[in-house]
């Protein structure tokens, strides 16, 4: 058995390549999956509305001060 990562031999660190790749891809199929299955409620359900006319809207109290 190799307890040191500098002593291993060449199958060693292909084992850890290995287990790393697969370890990756279950991560990112889990993710892609859980993606995928969240948009059940979040469905947007509102309808377009239009834009009318434009208006102007201004306020002319100003203070007077004496």
């Amino acid at each position: 058995m190799n307890h040191s990562i500098y002593s291993a031999d060449r199958t060693t660190h292909l084992k850890i390549v290995a287990v790393a790749l697969v370890a990756g891809i279950a991560v990112a199929g889990l993710g892609i999956t859980a993606r995928l299955g969240a948009d059940d409620g979040y469905t947007q359900t509102a309808k377009v509305i239009k834009a009318g006319k434009p208006t102007a809207i201004s306020k002319a109290e100003t203070m007077v001060i004496r």
